[in-house]
C-alpha cells in the first residue's frame, strides 16, 4: 500500500476530476479497444485506480481479475469487501505488464500516455471517464459494465440507481431547504457538478450558486447558516482535516455546532458510480428529519 501521503494525492485528483467532468488525460485516440462490440469478454483485467477498481470488481467475473490499484481496500473504495484476496498491481507500465492483462481498466491511474504505452504492448485501455451529471453516469456504467462482459448486471445497476433516487426525491410542492456541501479540506461545490445535482435530487438547494468547486464562502457562512449540512470524507483516514483546512476555520466549526449535518462517505460520491443512489438517499433521509424537527414531530438536533 503507498504512504498517506500518495493516498491523498490520488483521492484528491479522483475527486477534483469526478466533479469537474474533466476527460481522461493520457488515452490515446483508439485506445478503448476493450469496448469493441461483439468482442469476447476480457480473462485477465487489470485496474489502475481506485475509481476504476469499483466497476471492475461489479462487473468483472472475479477469476478473471488479474490485478487491481493499491487503494482497492482503502476506506473510500465503495467495493472494498470484494477486493480482498486478490491481487494487487501498481499503476506502472512494467508491473501491468507483468500480469498479463488482455484488458486495462483506468480513470487517472499510471498517469499521463500511459494508455497508449500499454497499447503499444499489445494491452487495450478501458478509459472510465469523469462524469459529471448522473445520466453521465448511466452512460458510462453501461458502457463499462457491457466491455466487461456484463451488459445486463449494468441493465439493472442503473435501473436500480435511477428508481433509488427517484424514490428520495420530495413531495410535490415541497420547498427545497437550503444546503451546503462541505469537504475535509475546506471546498464546496456549485452548479455544474454531480454533487450539486445530487443535492437537487434530494430536494435541497445548494446556497453555493458559483459553478465549479472553490474554498467555502467564510464570510458569507459567518452571516448565513444552511438548514443542512453535507459533510463529505469524514470518514476517510487519508482525508480527514489538518490544522491548514478552512474546515477547522473558527466560522466552519461554528456552522457545524449549530446546524444539523449529515455525513456523506467518501466512497459514495469520489467516482461517479450506481453508488452515488446511496448519496442522494443519505440527504434525503437529513432532509425528512430536519423537517420533522422543524414540524414539532421530532424534538431537540434533527440530525447528527
Amino acid at each position: 500500500m503507498r504512504p498517506r501521503l500518495a493516498h491523498r494525492a490520488a483521492l484528491s485528483l479522483a475527486i477534483a476530476l469526478t466533479m469537474s467532468g474533466a476527460p481522461a488525460r493520457g488515452d490515446a485516440p483508439g485506445a478503448d479497444s476493450g469496448a469493441a462490440a461483439g468482442a469476447q469478454p476480457p480473462a485477465r483485467i487489470v485496474s489502475l485506480d481506485y475509481c476504476a477498481d469499483q466497476f471492475v470488481l461489479k462487473f468483472a467475473p472475479r477469476a478473471a481479475i488479474a490485478g487491481l490499484s493499491p487503494d482497492a481496500d482503502a476506506d473510500f473504495s465503495y467495493m472494498r469487501a470484494a477486493a480482498v484476496g486478490l491481487p494487487v498491481v501498481r499503476p506502472r507500465a512494467e508491473d501491468v505488464l507483468i500480469a498479463r492483462p488482455d484488458l486495462v481498466v483506468r480513470s487517472y491511474g499510471g498517469g499521463a500516455g500511459i494508455a497508449a504505452h500499454l497499447a503499444r504492448a499489445g494491452a487495450p485501455t478501458l478509459p472510465i471517464g469523469f462524469a459529471r451529471s448522473v445520466a453521465e453516469v448511466r452512460a458510462s456504467v453501461l458502457r463499462i459494465a457491457a466491455a466487461l462482459g456484463a451488459p445486463a448486471a449494468g441493465e439493472a445497476a442503473v435501473q436500480r440507481m435511477t428508481a433509488r433516487i427517484a424514490a428520495a426525491a420530495p413531495p410535490a410542492g415541497q420547498a427545497p431547504l437550503s444546503a451546503l456541501y462541505l469537504t475535509t479540506g475546506g471546498w464546496t461545490t456549485g452548479p455544474g457538478t454531480l454533487v450539486d445535482e445530487l443535492m437537487t435530487a434530494a430536494g435541497l438547494r445548494n446556497i453555493e450558486t458559483r459553478a465549479g468547486w472553490r474554498p467555502l464562502p467564510l464570510e458569507r457562512l459567518a452571516r448565513e447558516t444552511p438548514d443542512l449540512i453535507a459533510t463529505a470524507f469524514f470518514d476517510t483516514a487519508s482525508q480527514r482535516p489538518g490544522s491548514w483546512s478552512s474546515a477547522r476555520h473558527p466560522v466552519t466549526r461554528a456552522m457545524l455546532a449549530h446546524a444539523p449535518t449529515v455525513a456523506l462517505k467518501g466512497a459514495w460520491t469520489s467516482c461517479g458510480g450506481w453508488f452515488l443512489a446511496d448519496a442522494v438517499e443519505a440527504l434525503a433521509a437529513a432532509r425528512d428529519r430536519v423537517i420533522a424537527a422543524r414540524d414539532g414531530v421530532i424534538a431537540g438536533r434533527a440530525v447528527r
